[in-house]
């Protein structure tokens, strides 16, 4: 629609949505353009219309959409469906933005309420890059309306959003969110999509959408690479895959749908799916089909460590916990924050939004407690595992349609009002039941884990050799996976390690699949990779040799609490933390020594894991915010002394006229920011005056331009040119989605900044430093 639209007189920053009004049409003739070219379903010219990117609009979020649809529908005539089209709302979402999920719901919650009264079709979720984004998106749709949900995200050549999601972290999010079709549209052509819709056909059993671009863009001459015969040629592949709907997203025109048309006989109706358990966060989407360990120790059940913690709210202590869990091996870690005195709920919520900024591990919520289980399923970002219901049913009857409703994972405990039966037998009943009524609700038995239950043997002997066939007639009976609490077994009595340690390896024998442990203790980490390589499951024993080949054949002892550093604090986003080490370190060292030997070499090491994958954009942003609480310390002992702020240069930033995108140009600045930079934001739709002006008056050597669309590069074209024609002596660095380093050339920039890092590469260069 942007595209056609431009095609057709909008101009350079015009919003499509107010120039809809003036060219009703021109809108719908667009429309039957693509019906006749054989189009089913056509989108509205809905886009952009949220209330963030319609401030400047003379019209309502109500008025566009009503709009909007009222000349898709005329144009359509029955001939077509019409689906209330919605982008990306503009702004990343807490942690690694400012806005927050619930003011996300509220704003596609106005366009979802609007566009029923408008009477689409479907709604249609597209061009999407954050996995929080589209779970607001969804909640939105299917708790204001009964309306067919479409969604599709926007994917680099390895597979993940510039967010980090990976393709199969949206594809299980999505499809147990209960959308009703998804895929990938936007940024790739169909050669390059084709290996990631192979991947998220493996991990939904959902019909797939794809709406690839015409080829990738050519900057040079604003054009894609790929006429409508080619494009509908290499869409033929997907004729492979269980795709249902197809179209073309940037450089198409009716043309590629009417070539499509001609070209596609039919999709593959069988699904590729392989049905297996699944959780996952954004970044990291583990399949159950291994022995995977979740740590226990973000329980303040005696743990004095975490209670004092949870008291004052120190976050960095749990952070810390946290990491030292997945550095120890944890592969899902347990949270529960339930201690007598705080408010569990908003405890809750606040520990999984600061835990999912640094770490990428999956969560599983702890609490008995309803209302808490929903806040913070609601706010996960991926699909959790919850801990737990047993086998009441009133119990049951709470908590599965929670489950249910947000496509998580739940443990069942063979327990119920009766308490825990003593025998095999009758745990296995209650196994039984639990998996029974989680699939009555519609949760596949997949997403089921059984506690088989752990009693220490100091009280009750026995029952170790009851839990023990429990774990086995759970796996061959039930065909779920089982999870303990291992170190139950051995309270009230010494030496509780040699009992853990060796029920474990009992336990993993009997079929136990997920352990809750504490991976900080070595002995309990060497019995978990021992049976990975003897069960088989550690492939080439790649893994246990990883862990042991640097290692000496001498006994070590695994420690926690040992003392980070400011320069790891700064690495492991710790923000409290930075700030208390620099205000330590303020009292023996100067200000530029801290900034130029301990937090830039952070940095460096952060960005140089980012552009090596080891770590994606939430990390780099975490890592960013701490050192800025860094920064702050240290211009405050700036100030105080009476010395001269301290400043590496100044840097215009601006995405240029005709842009309205800025979360790429809003990374680099908080980037450039925390390197000790200080940055002019213009924003965005920036005219070529404002640039030029504001360079000469605040005499600043570094200009960084942004474009996100072929159709502004023209833009940054001109604003290069002026500058030069001003004569002022700067230096220009541009980058954008669309950015090439041939054509960063072309119109004689002086740099190519192909990501964040990189830019702020290019100005430690600019500036000497």
């Amino acid at each position: 629609m942007g595209t056609q639209l431009q095609a057709n007189g909008l101009k350079p920053g015009e919003l499509p949505e107010a120039f809809m009004f003036e060219h009703e049409e021109l809108l719908m003739k667009l429309h039957r353009n693509y019906i006749e070219s054989g189009a089913q379903i056509i989108y509205a010219n809905t886009f952009g219309a949220n209330r963030k990117k319609l401030e400047k609009c003379p019209y309502s979020v109500e008025e566009v959409i009503m709009k909007a649809v009222e000349l898709a529908k005329k144009a359509a005539n029955g001939k077509a469906r019409v689906a209330l089209d919605l982008g990306p709302i503009g702004e990343l979402l807490e942690p690694n933005g400012y806005l927050s999920f619930e003011e996300a719901y509220d704003i596609f919650k106005q366009q979802i309420i609007a566009g029923v009264k408008a009477g689409v079709d479907l709604v249609v979720f597209e061009t999407m890059s954050d996995l929080m984004e589209i779970k607001a998106a969804i909640l939105a749709a299917k708790e204001n309306s009964d309306m067919e949900i479409f969604v599709t995200m926007s994917f680099e050549h390895d597979g993940r959003t510039f967010t980090g999601c990976s393709v199969e972290s949206f594809g299980i999010t999505a499809t147990r969110l209960g959308v009703d079709a998804l895929g990938i549209n936007c940024s790739l052509g169909p050669a390059e999509i084709l290996p990631i819709a192979r991947r998220l056909a493996k991990v939904t059993p959902l019909p797939l959408i794809i709406k690839a671009n015409a080829g990738l863009p050519d900057p040079m001459s604003n054009t894609y690479d790929m006429d409508a015969q080619s494009f509908a040629s290499q869409m033929k592949a997907y004729e492979e895959l269980p795709v249902r709907y197809v179209g073309g997203c940037c450089g198409t025109t009716p043309a590629f749908i009417k070539a499509l048309t001609e070209t596609l006989v039919s999709t593959c109706s069988e699904s590729l799916y392989e049905e297996a358990g699944y959780t996952c966060s954004p970044t990291k989407c583990l399949k159950l089909d291994d022995v995977h360990v979740i740590g226990e120790r973000i329980n303040p059940t005696g743990n004095k460590r975490m209670k004092e913690a949870l008291r004052h709210q120190n976050m960095d202590e749990i952070l810390s916990i946290a990491m030292e869990e997945v550095e120890g091996g944890a592969d899902i870690l347990d949270v529960n924050v339930g201690l007598p005195g705080i408010d569990e709920k908003s405890m809750m919520v606040k520990v999984i939004k600061e835990l999912q900024t640094v770490i990428d591990v999956p969560l599983q919520i702890d609490t008995t407690n309803t209302e808490v289980m929903e806040a913070a399923l609601r706010i996960y970002n991926g699909i959790p595992i919850v801990n737990s219901c047993n086998g009441e049913e009133a119990n049951m009857q709470a908590i599965l349609p929670l489950i249910k409703k947000y496509g998580a994972n739940v443990i069942g405990l063979t327990l119920d009002e009766k308490g825990i039966p003593e025998t095999k037998e009758k745990r296995l009943e209650i196994g039984k039941r639990i998996t029974a009524c989680a699939q009555a609700y519609g949760i596949e038995k997949q997403r089921v884990f059984l506690d088989c239950l752990t009693l220490t043997v100091s009280a009750q002997q026995d029952q170790a050799k009851q839990t023990l066939q429990t774990l086995t007639a759970i796996r061959k009976e039930l065909g779920v996976q089982s999870v303990l609490g291992v170190s139950n077994i051995s309270f009230g009595l010494p030496q509780r390690s040699i009992l853990n340690q060796h029920f474990l390896t009992m336990a993993l024998s009997a079929g136990l699949t997920m352990p809750i442990i504490n991976p900080n203790q070595k002995v309990m980490m060497d019995a978990i990779r021992a049976y990975r390589v003897l069960s088989g499951l550690d492939k080439d024993c790649m893994a246990y040799v990883e862990a042991y080949a640097n290692m000496s054949n001498q006994p070590v002892t695994q420690t926690s609490n040992k003392e980070v550093t400011l320069m790891e604090a700064v690495c492991k986003g710790l923000k409290d933390e930075t700030r208390q080490l620099t205000i330590e370190a303020l009292k023996e060292k100067e200000p530029l020594d801290i900034v130029n030997e301990q937090l830039i070499p952070a940095l460096d090491i952060v960005g140089e894991r980012y552009e090596k994958k080891e770590i994606y954009l939430p990390g780099l942003i975490n890592a960013a915010t701490a050192s800025q609480c860094a920064f702050e310390e240290i211009r405050k002992s700036i100030l105080k002394s009476g010395a001269e702020s301290i400043s590496k240069g100044k840097i215009i930033l601006a995405t240029v006229k005709g842009d309205v995108h800025d979360i790429g140009k809003n990374i680099v600045k908080v980037v450039l920011e925390n390197y000790g930079f200080t940055v002019i934001d213009l924003g965005k739709d920036v005219p070529v005056e404002t640039i030029v002006e504001t360079a000469i008056q605040e005499n600043v050597y570094l200009i960084g331009l942004s474009a996100l669309m072929t159709t502004t590069l023209a833009s940054m074209e001109a604003t290069i040119q002026a500058l030069h024609d001003a004569k002022h002596p700067c230096k220009i660095m541009v980058g954008g989605a669309v950015v090439s380093e041939e054509y960063a050339k072309k119109i004689h920039a002086d740099y190519y900044a192909k990501d964040a890092k990189q830019s702020a590469d290019i100005a430690k260069e600019v500036f000497q430093c």
